[in-house]
């Protein structure tokens, strides 16, 4: 192990890897479902009802193909695996109160349904259901990367509450947000996997940073998507970021390029949360005409290729193919 390079060409394809390593994937779902017995009723209804909603289990994913990078036999890792999606879940179920969302993956929320205080407290719940289970692994390692993964994705969403409605986001702060709402939880999966796996201390920092990029690519695609996507293979309608007063790549890269009088105006509207269906057409015309939404794609895809930079320390192997397949799947979705 050590001193190899990226692989050029890839024979495999996302399909190919979901099935290949599909055994995984159903382990992990036997382990969420064993993990999942709250001696309150409706905390497992709730979480049942996210955790069926068609989630891709990247993270748990992520994880194993991490593990097996140095041809660690699956064991482990694969109930940390499903610990990663209950957190993965907990902060769906967060998020969806915060932006008082009512639907995900085309299926009413569950906040929607059952309210805000009990999708909030069966989040609370995945969350510590979780950490007592990591901690019960008794690695030092292992439970300080989850636990710095936890402490900024709660950073992160106070950082989004706060840059809500604020349209002159410097670029640079958006992106922190991103790397701790979205970047973090990938990140420690992918560190985790590794020391699983019996890693290096230098390779699992190499994997954290991998999955770091690969969580700050995946947002910026999500991004793009919110006013590109079909609308039936997103689940939402276009446009809800900037509709809830969120700011996202595109805006922040617009904003500076329009007329000043509708700069002004614009800007204005956005801290009102006063934005129309008219402003929207409005400003994703001006996002096509600038090349906001390309430029917001174009830098998803640099920090894949940095991503893929983090892997060059490993040798090449059918786990490494399928880490860079899954990189670029990041970036290449429809939904």
């Amino acid at each position: 192990m050590g001193g190899g390079q990226p692989v050029v060409q890839n024979s495999l394809t996302m399909d190919e890897v979901w099935e290949l390593y599909r055994p995984d994937i159903e382990e992990i779902e036997s382990h969420i479902r064993r993990n999942l017995n709250s001696e309150a009723p409706l905390i497992n209804e709730i979480a049942a009802h996210i955790l069926d909603g068609g989630g891709k289990r990247i993270r748990p994913l992520l994880l194993s193909l991490c593990s097996r990078l140095t041809g660690y036999i699956p064991k482990d890792d694969l109930v940390l695996g499903s610990l990663i999606e209950f957190i993965h879940t907990a902060t769906l179920l967060h998020d969806d109160v915060l932006d008082e969302a009512t639907l995900r993956r085309g299926r009413p929320t569950a906040r929607r349904i059952w309210g805000n205080r009990a999708s909030i407290l069966a989040g609370d719940y995945l969350y510590s259901r979780a950490m007592h289970h990591i901690a019960a692994f008794k690695n030092h390692e292992v439970n300080d990367a989850m636990a710095l993964a936890c402490k900024r994705l709660a950073e992160g969403e106070i950082l989004q509450l706060c840059a809500n409605r604020q349209p002159l986001l410097p670029e640079a702060e958006y992106l922190r947000i991103v790397e701790y709402k979205t970047g973090a939880l990938l990140a420690a999966a992918c560190k985790v996997g590794g020391l699983m796996g019996g890693v290096s201390s230098l390779q699992a920092e190499e994997l954290y940073r991998f999955g770091l990029n690969v969580g700050i690519a995946f947002q910026l695609a999500d991004d793009w998507l919110d006013y590109t996507a079909d609308e039936r293979n997103l689940g939402k309608t276009l446009g809800q970021d900037l509709m809830q007063g969120m700011v996202t790549l595109p805006l922040i890269h617009v904003l500076p390029r329009l007329q000043a009088d509708e700069r002004k105006s614009m800007v204005a509207k956005i801290e009102r949360n006063a934005i129309e269906e008219g402003d929207l057409l409005r400003l994703t015309a001006s996002m096509h005409e600038h090349g906001s939404l390309g430029y917001t794609r174009t830098r998803s895809r640099e920090y894949i290729d940095a991503a893929l930079s983090n892997l060059t320390t490993f040798d090449d192997s059918t786990a490494k193919r399928a880490l860079i397949v899954v990189a670029d799947y990041m970036v290449n979705r429809d939904s």
